[in-house]
């Protein structure tokens, strides 16, 4: 039986190691725009764009993130699918429970090579089309949705973009203990031209950028799970809103790393921005573990972190052929489940 497939992004079968480098070379440059660029703008030109409100790119995390890009194509060049890795499948998508420190698009392709390798196909359909309808990124584990056709891939689109698929993610932070349970963060989103993500008032949405890009919105529920390895009671329904206008103070401390807390969290983004969730825990003095980029540690109590610690725990919606309601979760990683135990075997309604 013959397979045909969608046409894949040129980063598969995946490039060399370069073009990360170069990849995250640019991205560690932060908001720093080359000397010899003719698009330089003056300070008083600068004065007429919105000010980001989360701090630019720590210079630790250029070497940092380097090396774990190059660790992690060679990691992804080598990444072979299982089966055992498919948490759900019929024959229109799959739900696929991706590691953490390999790119997605080395997911899909291994996911290609399996299909071509079977003697048998268990889809029924003599062609697949395999897209991702969802990404995460390279450090990133947990549920990853990926369709067998272009009618299916283009549904989930459109639902993903007028946002009717929900998410949970499951994230291991360290900073203050926050004296809220649960808290939604209303923000704005963006980047300038040759800089990083970064955090802007919610008065700031639809505004330009320098390089022509505009702020979007960005909103995300966070709700304590534990602290210190101990339980935090979430039967309150209490809930905080935290609309962005201005730099956070929180964190701004000098307290050492190994004073701070261990936060557990769960984030449930409304929108689906990038970075959204790493940005937003920044924001709340509350930086996941490992993200360097974002003021993460790096290193705690004598253990080296290789990445951040954040997984993609869960994903509903409606089924785009069957339109029934359906939901995916992905086994928990270690880290997670060391944590606590009874608060995470329930999803609360989003």
């Amino acid at each position: 039986m013959q397979f045909t497939f969608a046409r894949i992004p040129a980063a598969v079968p995946y490039p060399p190691r370069f073009r990360f480098c170069r990849m995250e070379r640019i991205e560690a440059m932060g908001d720093q725009i080359p000397s010899n660029s003719q698009e330089i703008l003056s300070e008083d030109a600068l004065k007429n764009y919105p000010k980001p409100l989360s701090p630019p790119l720590p210079a630790l995390s250029q070497p940092i993130e380097l090396s774990r890009a190059m660790s992690a194509s060679s990691r992804s060049s080598l990444f072979s699918f299982s089966r055992s890795d498919i948490i759900f499948e019929d024959q229109w998508l799959m739900a696929v429970n991706k590691p953490a420190g390999v790119y997605c698009e080395n997911v899909l392709s291994s996911i290609a090579t399996l299909f071509t390798n079977s003697t048998q196909s268990e889809t029924g359909s003599s062609s697949l089309e395999l897209h991702l309808a969802n990404r995460l990124d390279r450090d990133t584990s947990g549920l990853m949705l990926v369709t067998k056709s272009h009618k299916v891939a283009a549904k989930l689109v459109k639902a993903f973009t007028e946002h009717k698929v929900r998410k949970t993610y499951i994230a291991h932070c360290v900073g203050i203990a926050p004296k809220w349970e649960k808290i939604t963060i209303k923000s704005g989103h963006g980047r300038s031209k040759y800089g990083v993500w970064r955090v802007y008032a919610a008065s700031d949405v639809g505004k330009k950028l320098p390089g022509g890009s505009v702020v979007k919105d960005m909103e995300t529920t966070i709700e304590v799970l534990s602290i210190n390895g101990k339980e935090r009671s979430i039967e309150s329904s209490e809930e905080r809103v935290l609309v962005v206008e201005e730099r956070s103070v929180v964190g701004s401390d000098t307290a050492d790393n190994s004073e701070k807390d261990e936060v557990l969290v769960r984030a449930r983004p409304r929108s689906g921005r990038t970075h959204q969730i790493r940005l937003h825990c920044q924001y709340l003095g509350i930086s996941i573990l490992g993200d360097v980029k974002y003021e993460g540690v790096y290193e705690r109590k004598g253990k080296i972190y290789q990445g951040h610690e954040l997984h993609a725990e869960s994903i509903s919606f409606e089924h785009p052929i069957t339109g029934l309601s359906v939901m995916f979760r992905a086994p928990l990683p270690s880290w997670a489940s060391d944590q606590t135990d009874t608060s995470m075997n329930c999803i609360p309604n989003t």
